[in-house]
């Protein structure tokens, strides 16, 4: 049998969520009217205190939108983007215009939940293809809040089994322009083990 080493298993995930984020972006399409697509920029694993580092999230609060997996294959989804991203979503969602000094409203926080809780779908029903299990997210969480320390609370578990975190960073264009949004996948360790069990049989 031939040995899986973890690079192998990495250009497996690679794979996988490519596939994943196909889907999530078909479905990102028909909730925007073609407007917006994704792309998966990468699939690594980094060491746990680099994480944050690794990634620019400015110096300003982001507003999120989070959402969890619950139980044993647990894990954390994070939609991130700036006030202004998040604002122009809102407002070409609800055909409104942009706003960008007024208080967020309860039907644009909503409007935002929702593109989460569609594109948490599209990842997590790939997932359950894979693992055999069903995985179903938590309701979506709007959040206004500085992304590292979000993406910090995100790894607190996978710090207590393991050195490094799996992340998967995905990109949004605007007719092929990228937007200043990414979607943040943290697995659990069981999780994270129970796909590399899947894409190694």
């Amino acid at each position: 049998m031939t040995q899986v080493t973890n690079d192998n298993r990495v250009e497996l995930l690679h794979c996988f969520f490519s596939a994943a984020t196909h889907d999530a972006s078909a479905a990102m399409c028909r909730w925007t009217g073609g407007l917006i697509s994704m792309q998966l920029d990468e699939v690594c694993e980094i060491p746990l205190e680099e994480v944050c580092a690794e990634y620019d999230f400015g110096d300003g609060p982001s507003t999120m939108i989070v959402l969890s997996l619950q139980g044993e294959l647990g894990g954390d989804m994070i939609l991130s983007f700036d006030d202004n991203n998040g604002r122009r979503l809102a407002a070409t969602l609800l055909k409104q215009p942009l706003n960008a000094a007024a208080e967020w409203t309860p039907l644009e926080k909503s409007a935002l939940m929702e593109t989460g809780n569609i594109l948490g779908c599209a990842y997590m029903n790939a997932l359950t293809r894979l693992v055999g299990t069903q995985l179903v997210p938590s309701p979506p969480t709007f959040l206004q809040d500085y992304g590292a320390s979000v993406l910090q609370q995100a790894l607190v578990a996978q710090a207590m089994t393991c050195e490094k975190a799996l992340i998967c960073r995905t990109r949004f264009e605007e007719r092929g322009a990228a937007l200043d949004w990414n979607v943040f996948f943290v697995p659990s360790d069981a999780l994270r083990a129970a796909m590399q069990d899947a894409l190694d049989n």
